[in-house]
């Protein structure tokens, strides 16, 4: 095909081991340093500002400059989306690497994915607010109901704003390790900021872990109550 999107040239991007292992380490949201990326792609510093150099000149980077420091972060929710699709199509296709760490339970229970909840908890609100009504697929796309509109304000979210801003109020992520969907897009977002605010979680500044505290962990099963 000679016309249209050169989808090739993103894969050809994403596809590359070390760039991989740094776009994968961005979807904790936060933004780190060459030298940082560095030590998570396993090279030298010097090959992973070329890498870099790649990924910012196709669009999947946001570079930032503080002090002598530069930073780079995803360049946004698209690129985080394809992403965590790219990891569910690899985990049921069965390209799963064979390592694990002691955080990896705690990553499928409750994780990062680049700005909103993913793993076991985070489907388990997208399923409640599906089967409560508060979210529906409509047309393909996934949009927030009245009630659900209703019971965001009651969480005291502010829709309002979150309407005001460009990115999606709802979208439907498919979650690598449930490989079912969570509830992505700035209302996602706002979810995820508001479990933080009342204390119900954390997240590990180191690994894309979410832990929830007991009374959270209570708290949020009793709001998303499924079944």
């Amino acid at each position: 095909m000679k016309e249209g999107p050169d989808i090739a040239h993103v894969a050809a991007l994403i596809g590359d081991p070390a760039r991989a292992n740094m776009l994968t380490a961005l979807m904790s949201g936060k933004a780190l340093t060459v030298s940082e990326l560095a030590e998570e792609a396993g090279v030298t510093i010097q090959t992973a500002s070329s890498h870099l150099s790649k990924l910012d000149e196709g669009g999947l980077l946001r570079p930032r400059k503080q002090g002598r420091h530069k930073y780079f972060s995803l360049a946004g929710d698209e690129v985080a989306h394809v992403l965590e699709g790219l990891m569910g199509l690899a985990a049921g296709s069965g390209h799963v690497r064979k390592r694990t760490g002691p955080k990896d339970a705690e990553l499928r229970k409750a994780r990062v994915c680049y700005n909103h909840l993913a793993g076991d908890m985070g489907t388990q609100m997208f399923d409640s607010m599906m089967d409560n009504g508060h979210i529906m697929l409509d047309g393909g796309d996934l949009a927030l109901t009245d009630e659900g509109a209703a019971f965001a304000t009651g969480f005291e979210i502010d829709l309002d704003a979150l309407r005001k801003a460009r990115a999606p109020l709802c979208r439907e992520c498919l979650d690598w390790s449930e490989r079912r969907s969570h509830l992505a897009g700035s209302l996602g977002r706002a979810f995820l900021t508001r479990f933080e605010e009342l204390s119900w979680a954390k997240r590990d500044q180191k690994t894309r872990v979410v832990a929830f505290s007991r009374n959270g962990a209570k708290e949020f099963t009793r709001l998303f109550l499924v079944g």
